[in-house]
């Protein structure tokens, strides 16, 4: 795929007047509700959509079939990321109010370390055609990993390196002022605790994405395409963090299908690997005539159909949990309660505090006052 230079700056300008359009327009401190999540994730993804039509119109189907793969793909496995934007907002104590922006610009800086992931990735298979063998069994052997999970287990929740790095080195507030990441108090220049819950979340995605970065190599070699998906698919991560709320409790599988996405796209790896075999220790360095291709189009079917049946699983099986608990409630004679509970946040215009405090959870000594 010959991409001219004005093409990738075109599209980096074009992506980043999008941030910075819905920084500055659409990220002002409010609380986003699940009708204006919903709205920015339509028009998120209706871009996709227009960006690929674009891509099946100069550059052809096969192409235009890489990049939806890659999407839906990179979409897939960014739900994972959602469980850990749930943990960092509530444990640094981020109000609701604030939360939208401050996921906007985790992601910006998220996007910037992927794009270096990018380059080194395509530099690495342009050159070294074995490399297809260690993304392939590295995808495989997470795959194993996340299948081994259990939906109840999460994340743990500790402190990022980054975040205690910066506490030690840095002079930091306590408190939260609005948006500002620096402050001034007594006369002294501190950074507040939007900095460092910026960088955490900006540092946590890059780790996710030692994941998904292999993933999408493995449905397609194109560096432009590999970008422009990643980069569509986190355009609209923040807005899918306030639209699906306590949908992602309810997502029960979602660990299970994600290893499926991945080992599927690890074999394939594997197998595209086998056909440009160099390795002189495999079938005496020749490429192997058995080994399958795989199309981008059954990428996507595979793809899609391992979430559709996901999501349908899960949400049956959270529905028949819930009404075996509420039940049990009822023949105890004991008050309802909720099947799933929204992410502990602080509510603006209360005194509602979220269940985890960076005190009590992040190891801290002191707690600021209500920042707001």
């Amino acid at each position: 795929m010959n991409v001219p230079f004005w093409v990738w700056l075109a599209v980096i300008a074009g992506i980043t007047a999008i941030f910075v359009v819905s920084l500055i327009f659409g990220r002002k401190a409010h609380e986003i509700t699940a009708v204006e999540a919903a709205k920015w994730v339509a028009a998120y993804v209706a871009l996709a959509v227009l960006f690929g039509i674009g891509i099946w119109i100069f550059a052809g189907s096969t192409y235009a079939g890489q990049f939806f793969a890659g999407y839906v793909t990179e979409y897939a496995l960014s739900m994972d990321n959602l469980f850990v934007f749930v943990i960092l907002l509530t444990s640094f104590q981020v109000p609701r109010v604030l939360q939208g922006r401050v996921v906007l610009i985790g992601i910006m800086i998220a996007l910037v370390l992927r794009a270096g992931l990018i380059a080194v990735g395509a530099a690495l298979l342009a050159t070294f055609s074995w490399v297809f063998y260690l993304f392939g069994a590295f995808l495989v052997l997470t795959a194993v990993k996340l299948a081994r999970e259990k939906h109840d287990d999460g994340p743990e929740l500790h402190e990022p390196k980054i975040v205690g790095l910066l506490r030690r080195v840095l002079p930091m507030s306590h408190t939260y002022d609005g948006t500002k990441v620096r402050v001034v108090e007594g006369g002294r220049k501190l950074f507040t605790p939007m900095f460092a819950v910026i960088l955490a979340l900006g540092f946590t995605d890059l780790v996710f994405a030692l994941d998904s970065i292999p993933a999408i190599f493995g449905l397609t070699q194109e560096p432009f395409l590999v970008f422009t998906a990643n980069a569509f698919a986190l355009l609209g991560l923040s807005e899918l963090y306030f639209l699906l709320g306590a949908l992602l409790q309810r997502l029960v599988y979602l660990s299970k299908g994600l290893a499926l996405i991945l080992a599927f796209i690890g074999a394939k790896l594997i197998l595209e690997a086998l056909a440009s075999n160099e390795l002189p220790f495999i079938n005496g360095g020749e490429p192997v005539s058995w080994a399958p291709h795989i199309s981008p189009g059954m990428s996507i079917l595979v793809v899609g159909s391992i979430l559709t049946v996901t999501v349908v699983l899960s949400l049956l099986k959270s529905r028949s949990v819930a009404a075996a608990d509420r039940k049990a409630v009822s023949a105890a004679g004991a008050p309802d309660v909720p099947a799933a509970a929204e992410p502990a946040t602080v509510q603006d215009g209360s005194n509602q505090q979220p269940e985890h405090s960076v005190v009590g959870k992040l190891g801290q000594d002191r707690q600021g006052p209500d920042p707001r």
